[in-house]
């Protein structure tokens, strides 16, 4: 489709969605306006603020690239400035950030790590999503005591959702009308079903979700017609291009290269940063796709493996029935094949899975039984002290990072003192420590963002390239 170039500057734009709270309807508007801008010929970055997979994976597939995320809590802000302008390019025509949790919501009173704190430091201003719900005036009160609260920051109009009629609409625009000029730019309908499929994490990953495709379209024709996107393309201020051929942190050296690490990305195991994946590659690595639901076998000549997060739970039978990847897998780990693995891949190095009374088998490298529970076993920021030997960090560091699982720890045959990581935030595996080691084998419940855990790659590349030198000495 050609591109509609009415509104558009020779330097990208960019904008914040944010809302009021978790559950307001960012994620719907901000994928429903990637998806449309897209179908315009646009050209539009996604990013997501703060830890988050899911969101973000659904970020991707409307946009046609990937999302990466921001999290100023997990990066310093020199870091985080050079996330986002370093994958601006003057060939991008639009950046779109969606914010996470409230506007002004962050890890203390203070507000500190929010989303509004992200749009003032990259100077963009915001879109807020209301859920208008059994509500009329008051949101007009709501939009305005968040425009007065932070006059640092720009809300440049709204998007009312949840709107149940042609008169609701009328009397919250009216409303909005007399007590400012935050215009409003769009609307979303009460729907009578979800378009995104739901489940105990909130909305189902896009990978594991067949109707994909329908539900973004679904959205994309959605935000066509219920939103103004020629004034959210006028309100999109333009992003000078000296920020983006500056750098703010001077880039890093590659490391060695021709290593083939290899990225276990299946319906099982979805959760990875972009950043993740690029920084490895930036490194030297080509990373190898390793499907551990269908493949036989893992692929020859790996020097590293990465196993990230996801929802084994979801392909527990998948996985129990595909014994002979797991006995390669066991066989390369035990000639010492470094192996990261985090959260659902922790879980995937076990021994089993219980699940409705039924008890899966895993891969069995590490002496223990998972299961899940009703409620989330832990949510939110962690930091983790590395207290013993493993193949990825050194003593002495300090590592941030996030958990939100589900599962627990229904057997352990281990003690807390085998586990590597005294946990100063959070909740780790058990008994406050994380970190599970066998030979080069790293399994934890914390995830890390490459930027915020620079000594990541580095171990891994280290890893990889020892594990490299040494078969080939070996052959």
């Amino acid at each position: 489709m050609k591109k509609d170039t009415n509104s558009m500057a020779e330097s990208p734009r960019g904008l914040v969605i944010a809302g009021l709270s978790g559950g307001s309807g960012k994620s719907v508007a901000a994928v429903g306006l990637l998806a449309a801008l897209r179908a315009r010929g646009l050209s539009v970055l996604p990013f997501k603020k703060g830890p988050d997979y899911i969101d973000a994976g659904w970020m991707a597939k409307a946009a046609g690239r990937p999302c990466y995320n921001l999290d100023p809590y997990l990066t310093s802000p020199e870091q985080l400035r050079h996330t986002f302008f370093s994958h601006l390019h003057a060939d991008s025509d639009l950046a779109l950030v969606e914010g996470n949790r409230g506007l002004y919501d962050g890890v203390n009173a203070g507000g500190s790590y929010s989303t509004a704190e992200l749009a003032i430091l990259l100077d963009l201003p915001v879109l807020l999503v209301v859920n208008c719900s059994k509500a009329t005036r008051t949101i007009a009160a709501l939009v305005l005591g968040c425009r007065m609260f932070e006059p640092r920051l720009s809300i440049a109009g709204v998007i009312l959702n949840q709107v149940a009629t042609a008169r609701h609409e009328r009397i919250i625009r009216e409303s909005l009308a007399q007590s400012g000029d935050i215009p409003v730019l769009g609307i979303i309908p009460r729907l009578a079903a979800d378009i995104f499929p739901m489940r105990h994490l909130g909305v189902t990953p896009h990978q594991e979700y067949s109707g994909s495709e329908e539900a973004v379209a679904a959205l994309a024709e959605m935000a066509a017609k219920h939103f103004d996107l020629d004034a959210i393309l006028r309100l999109m201020p333009t992003i000078e291009l000296q920020k983006m051929s500056k750098p703010t942190i001077p880039p890093t050296p590659p490391g060695p290269q021709g290593l083939r690490i290899g990225v276990m990305r299946d319906a099982a195991f979805q959760f990875y940063y972009e950043e993740n994946l690029e920084t490895l590659q930036h490194n030297g690595a080509e990373l190898v796709p390793i499907n551990a639901l269908s493949a036989n076998c893992l692929p020859d000549g790996l020097h590293g493996l990465y196993i990230g997060g996801g929802f084994p739970e979801t392909s527990a039978q998948a996985l129990a029935d595909n014994h002979r990847f797991r006995e390669s897998l066991r066989g390369a780990i035990e000639a010492g094949l470094p192996v990261y693995a985090e959260c659902g891949g922790l879980i995937y190095l076990g021994r089993s899975l219980l699940l409705e009374g039924k008890e899966y088998p895993l891969t069995g490298i590490f002496p223990v039984s998972f299961s899940l529970a009703a409620k989330p076993q832990a949510h939110g920021y962690s930091i983790l002290r590395v207290e013993g030997e493993n193949s990825f960090y050194e003593p002495g560091l300090q590592i941030k990072g996030h958990e939100f699982r589900y599962s627990k720890v229904q057997r352990w045959d281990g003690k807390s003192s085998e586990l590597v990581f005294k946990v100063e935030r959070g909740t780790g595996f058990c008994e406050g420590r994380d970190g599970l080691v066998y030979k080069n084998v790293l399994a934890l419940y914390t995830h890390v963002l490459a930027g915020g855990t620079p000594a990541w790659v580095n171990g891994f590349i280290r890893a990889a390239a020892e594990h490299r030198r040494r078969t080939s000495s070996q052959a």
